[in-house]
């Protein structure tokens, strides 16, 4: 999620300051040319270096990670169900990550390091123009970041959309098995995708459109490209609070995912239950189920074993997410209450792009047609089984 970061610090809003109040702290601070909020340690050349190196780890293994996974997808046709498609979904916006945002962030520091003029986009550069020209929003001179900051907030709204609409897919595969095939069909499931990206995109846009009091600025705490507001004689806008839109959808979506997943979860630990006391002999056979029969404890429409480990494979997707997401969470509430956090608010940025490399891992552990699609992919040897031997 793209958060309102504080400029208070910010030479831009210093300048707008200095137009209002004859205070000398101002004057001093507008005599810096973009002084910067970190300290030495944090924005010196080794640190820039070591920034840059793990930028590109990071890009490399996002990239890679994400090729994989659709590539297995693509090539396994029992992956072209709903599910599927969510998946090849949050790869497709795993993968944007790793191929226009990070390595934004990686040239810009490196320009940093290079040259002695910062990029035009630089934090400061443009509040300050924006605000002497009352230009904001979409009107504003565009510049690169006003692409990859509405990118990376628009990327996570879409992480974020598909981790719920998989979590309600495995939840009708757990409660309604039968139902199933006609609840959750391929066609519902383009449909969603393309609704979800589409209001993603959107609401990554809506400062800006419904807006002119904010821009997009390459953020030298986070080291991404930041929503920024314009300052006006030293006051924040007054729609400012716009950007609680962020916050407000991620906070519903991941409570709608949670409170999903402890219905399926509940319903698996019942059907565990009564199949345990069935083996055991403590169940009678055909209790418990309404009356249906069978095996499995006396749950006449009881899951498959396939349903129920994707089912906790999605709950570990969501728990890595949440895990992800809470640092900027805790970020934003700081802002509220006035808090800048220079350094935490790179390690909460970057941990939630982090998260863009993290699905196939879990994948790769927890799903073993995945693996087995991985393998078929990386095998050099591809000669066809001998004859009368089942391939």
């Amino acid at each position: 999620m793209t958060a309102l970061l504080p400029n208070v610090s910010v030479p831009g809003s210093t300048a707008v300051l200095v137009t209002t109040t004859d205070s000398p702290f101002n004057l001093s601070a507008a005599a810096q040319s973009l002084a910067p909020l970190c300290t030495l340690c944090c924005c010196g050349l080794l640190n820039r270096t070591l920034t840059v190196v793990f930028m590109v780890s990071l890009a490399f293994a996002i990239v890679v990670g994400n090729v994989v996974t659709l590539t297995v997808f693509m090539q396994t046709r029992q992956s072209r169900t709903p599910q599927g498609y969510l998946k090849v979904s949050l790869a497709v916006a795993d993968m944007m990550v790793g191929v226009l945002v990070v390595p934004f962030s990686v040239y810009t520091e490196i320009s940093l390091m290079v040259t002695s003029a910062p990029p035009v986009w630089y934090q400061g550069s443009l509040t300050s123009a924006a605000s002497s020209s009352s230009r904001g929003g979409l009107l504003a001179r565009w510049q690169p970041c006003m692409l990859i900051g509405p990118v990376f907030a628009g990327c996570t709204f879409v992480s974020i959309s598909t981790i719920f609409l998989m979590t309600v897919e495995r939840s009708v595969a757990i409660l309604r098995p039968l139902h199933k095939d006609t609840l959750v069909t391929r066609r519902r499931t383009l449909l969603l995708i393309i609704l979800s990206w589409a209001a993603s995109f959107l609401l990554a846009l809506a400062p800006l459109v419904l807006s002119s009091s904010f821009t997009l600025e390459y953020n030298e705490c986070s080291r991404m490209c930041n929503y920024a507001p314009l300052w006006y004689g030293g006051q924040l806008p007054s729609d400012a609070n716009i950007l609680l839109l962020f916050p407000a959808f991620d906070f519903t979506l991941l409570g709608g995912t949670l409170a999903v997943n402890i219905l399926s979860f509940t319903s698996i630990r019942r059907y565990s239950r009564k199949r345990k006391l069935l083996s055991e002999g403590s169940l009678p056979d055909g209790a418990g189920g309404g009356g249906g029969g069978g095996g499995g404890g006396g749950c006449p429409h009881r899951p498959s074993f396939s349903d129920i480990k994707a089912a906790k494979t999605i709950g570990i997707l969501t728990f890595a997410f949440t895990a992800s997401f809470s640092p900027i969470a805790v970020f934003v509430l700081g802002n509220v209450v006035g808090y800048t956090w220079c350094n935490f608010s790179f390690f909460a940025f970057w941990i939630l792009a982090w998260n863009s490399c993290c699905n196939v891992i879990i994948y790769s552990v927890r799903d073993q047609r995945f693996r087995k699609g991985v393998t078929l992919l990386f095998q050099r040897d591809r000669s066809p089984p001998p004859l009368g031997e089942k391939s």
